[in-house]
Parts: structure tokens; sequence; C-alpha cells
């Protein structure tokens, strides 16, 4: 299975979580502090919310936590690693 992270795709498993191909692609910033400094997931039982992302490929457009939801064929997902200028 394929899935887009961030306009790159990566490689998955039938069966595993989200997180688990984030990991395994080496993929593991999800979003950035208002610091700017790299943030990843932290509990990976769902109580954190360290691991939430965009999931784009529905509608609407919903947050999900990755640690939670196992990968579909063409999921696009859009994490929160961006820059606070």
């Amino acid at each position: 299975m394929t899935i887009e992270v961030d306009g790159q795709m990566i490689d998955s498993f039938s069966g595993e979580t989200l997180l688990a191909a984030l990991v395994a692609a080496g993929h593991m910033r999800l979003r950035n502090d208002q610091e700017g400094q790299p943030r990843g997931f932290w509990c990976n039982m769902g109580t954190c919310s360290e691991c939430f992302v965009s999931r784009l490929d529905v509608t609407p457009v919903r947050r999900i936590r990755a640690c939670l939801i196992t990968v579909e064929d063409g999921m696009r997902i859009a994490t929160r690693s961006i820059s606070y200028d």
C-alpha cells in the first residue's frame, strides 16, 4: 500500500497503524511547538494527542490520531510540522 504524507509517498503494510508506517518511513516529526522545536508521538495509545494529523482524502478533512487508525491505500495525510515565523 502507498500513502501520501506531506506530499511524499511512503509504503505501508495492510493492518499497520498510520503511526507505525510513519515511524518505519523515518517520519518522526508530526508537529512543531510554538518555538519551532520538533514534536513527535508520545504514548502510542491515543491518550496524549501528540500524534494528531489531518486526513485530507476525506470530506470534511478530519483530524485523527495516527496511533489509532489503520492505514488505507491512497490515504493523504498532512502533519503539522510547520515553522512559526
